[in-house]
């Protein structure tokens, strides 16, 4: 608890320093519209103002996507303290707050939820998908169970699209840059089909690069290319009886490449030269299409039934020991298809209590099929496995807000989870779980520009299974115990507003990496998700926004904390191995951010200047080393731009890592290979993206 007195102490001396928000809108030249406008926000499935929601929330407007140049959701890292985003390949994304979320494979279910308008996203495939008319996304930290659902132990990121309109309105965007090839393209335009009754909603855009990865054993300059092409369409009826009737549909097409890792020497030899036998190819289909109904019950309560249908196909093939030695080549197709369902009752029962209960029920099946042709032996011969696995989930939960005094309110929520996978390949396996997740908060105001709470949380992540010759054919999901005390200020003019908290996360059985174990039987290793043990983690972030002048506007936010493996016994038990460190790999120990907006009118319109550095602390890259753990370096990115905007027209030049830092987007060590029986040249790494210069036009209407 020493912890928790040293965080409290340090919230306490940054509300004192005054400060600023979480997202900021853009800076005006009239001195009328000094203040930081008001953000709203949906975090706790209502419509509040960002300052009175007693959660560490970071909103990121569809402005400040634009000026940050944030092109897709995983963009969103660089402005949002505790928030760590690592993807090695198109389709496949790894993130985590606070320090949990997922590991390097895919196969497990992650430790932070994605929503969209929602509908909760069944992957983190969406993280790369580009901004297309997104109206806000909010990041919120700490379980979230009770209002969001599964497996939002570590937090959620809650996406909204921008709605269909009753006036016609539209935008065009264009963006191309170097030295990689790198475009977007966009479209999107709103209007009635019907006046006051009917609207309609299209979006489409492409997406593009060559990439910063080259293969000269192929002569592939372009070897980590990506296309994205995406549609998106919604339509929103007012209908009889004050209901409104809402339906998305989308369509997105990726053609791009699967994990691609140069060998290396170590994690500060920075090579961009993946020698692969054969071209990684990673090519995706996503389709789906969702329906909400919001419909008032009397004058107390509000009705919110949403439904939903998603589904991805997938074609891989790669070679699967990334080294330019011919040992292994990789091959796999499947389809994972989604429906859920979840009923919501908002209820005002007085001036001072009100409810919101709801139901919630999902299916998701996944059908993969992978064939691995081993080159090294006579005859090349292929070994291909099938899995199938059918998930059903269904929850209740429950929260009610009370207002115990006008300038106190109380907020107790619980949730109950069910969860069955049942899992088939050479042998058959079930997991099963029952959860019950409570969140506790307490909010005070001091006055009318400072709030401070406190919570208590417990959110829980699904486990699964593995396949034949795994030693743990079924793992635990991994669940927390979050403590976070926290305050939201603001001076008198709103010119400055601060948010900061310090929390203390509990985990047990948590999934923290994964491994390669002795297949039961003998005959060699197999790959393995698992729970490594137990882990704890505290720290203290800080978001802030400074209107320094009419014109100059500085916002950023840090997150500086501790998380580590407390009691590894678990892993060592499974695998037979020790851990070489007691950190979790990926996840840094500080993030920074800081962004400067100055406004200079000229004309009609306005000349913006954006500056922004974010930077992130070393980190361990993947080890199945007994004694040695490879680290990352710590490194900074600064990304600036200078736009003209005006009468619907703005236009801008930019530029991306502007000093071309080098850094590993994702790196694993020798040990992998090596245990696995296989030769290895060295190390393996993913550079992450070097300098891009490029420019932006667009046009609103």
């Amino acid at each position: 608890m020493r912890y928790i007195t040293v965080l409290a102490t340090s919230v306490a001396t940054l509300a004192l320093s005054a400060g600023a928000t979480f997202a900021q809108q853009a800076p005006a030249a009239d001195p009328a519209a000094t203040q930081v406008d008001e953000i709203i926000v949906t975090a706790r499935k209502r419509e509040e103002r960002l300052a009175d929601v007693p959660v560490a929330v970071t909103a990121v407007t569809a402005e400040t996507l634009e000026r940050r140049q944030l092109t897709s959701v995983r963009d969103v890292a660089l402005v949002t303290p505790g928030l760590n985003i690592n993807s090695d390949a198109a389709g496949r994304g790894f993130l985590s707050i606070r320090g949990i979320g997922t590991t390097l494979l895919d196969t497990v279910q992650p430790g932070v939820g994605i929503f969209v308008d929602g509908v909760y996203q069944a992957n983190t495939s969406y993280l790369n998908s580009p901004t297309l008319a997104v109206e806000q996304i909010e990041v919120l930290r700490g379980p979230q169970s009770t209002l969001f659902g599964q497996n939002t132990l570590g937090g959620a990121i809650n996406v909204t699209t921008k709605q269909p309109t009753n006036t016609p309105e539209g935008r065009v965007t264009a963006t191309y840059a170097g030295p990689d090839n790198y475009y977007i393209f966009g479209a999107t335009a709103s209007g009635p089909l019907i006046e006051d009754t009917l609207y309609a909603r299209v979006s489409v855009g492409t997406q593009g690069r060559d990439g910063f990865i080259e293969n000269s054993l192929l002569g592939y300059e372009d070897a980590n290319r990506l296309e994205q092409s995406t549609v998106r369409g919604a339509l929103r009826w007012l209908a009889p009886g004050n209901a409104v009737v809402t339906v998305n549909a989308y369509a997105d097409t990726v053609d791009g490449t699967g994990p691609l890792y140069a060998v290396t020497t170590g994690p500060t030899d920075y090579v961009d030269d993946a020698q692969t036998n054969v071209r990684s190819v990673a090519e995706y289909d996503y389709t789906g299409i969702n329906g909400k109904l919001e419909l008032p019950l009397g004058e107390a309560t509000d009705l919110t039934a949403i439904v939903s249908y998603d589904r991805r196909d997938n074609d891989i093939s790669s070679d699967g020991d990334f080294q330019p030695l011919d040992l292994i080549r990789s091959t796999g197709f499947g389809r994972l298809e989604t429906t859920s369902a979840e009923l919501r009752f908002d209820t005002r029962w007085s001036d001072s209590v009100s409810t919101l209960f709801g139901v919630f029920s999902s299916n998701q099946t996944n059908d993969q099929t992978s064939t691995n042709q081993l080159m090294f032996l006579p005859g090349a011969p292929s070994a291909t496995a099938n899995a199938q696995s059918d998930a059903d989930i269904w929850a209740v939960f429950g929260t009610a807000f009370w207002d115990l005094a006008p300038d106190l309110e109380l907020t107790v929520g619980l949730r109950y989870d069910n969860q069955v996978i049942d899992f088939a390949n050479v042998v058959t396996s079930r997991y099963e779980a029952e959860e019950w997740q409570p969140r506790v908060a307490l909010r005070k105001r001091l006055d009318d520009n400072t709030m401070i709470y406190a919570s208590v949380a417990r959110g829980f992540r699904g486990g699964g299974t593995n396949g034949p010759g795994a030693p743990n054919p079924v793992y635990d999901g991994d669940s927390v115990w979050t403590y976070e005390v926290g305050t939201k200020l603001s001076s008198a003019d709103n010119r400055f507003t601060l948010a900061s908290a310090v929390f203390y996360n509990d985990y047990s059985d948590i999934i923290a990496q994964n491994s390669l174990a002795p297949i039961v039987g003998g005959g060699g290793f197999v790959g393995i998700n698992l729970n490594t043990g137990d882990a704890e983690s505290y720290g203290v972030e800080v978001e802030f926004t400074a209107r320094l002048t009419d014109v100059w506007t500085l916002s950023g936010g840090g997150l500086l904390q501790s998380a580590r493996i407390t009691d590894p016994t678990q892993y060592e038990v499974t695998t037979g191995r020790t851990l070489p460190s007691d950190r979790i790999p990926f996840l840094p120990d500080w993030t920074v951010n800081l962004q400067s907006d100055y406004v200079i009118p000229y004309g009609a319109g306005d000349f913006v200047f954006t500056a922004g550095v974010y930077g992130k602390g070393d980190r361990n890259g993947a080890s199945l080393s007994n004694t040695f753990a490879p680290k990352l370096d710590e490194y900074f990115l600064v990304n600036t731009s200078l736009t003209y905007q005006g009468d619907g027209w703005e236009a801008s030049v930019f530029a991306n890592n502007l000093f071309d830092e080098d850094y590993y987007e994702a790196f694993i060590d020798s040990s992998v290979l090596s245990v696995a029986g296989l030769p290895a040249l060295g190390s393996l790494g993913q550079i992450g993206d070097g300098r891009r210069v490029g420019i932006r036009v667009g046009y609103s209407f």
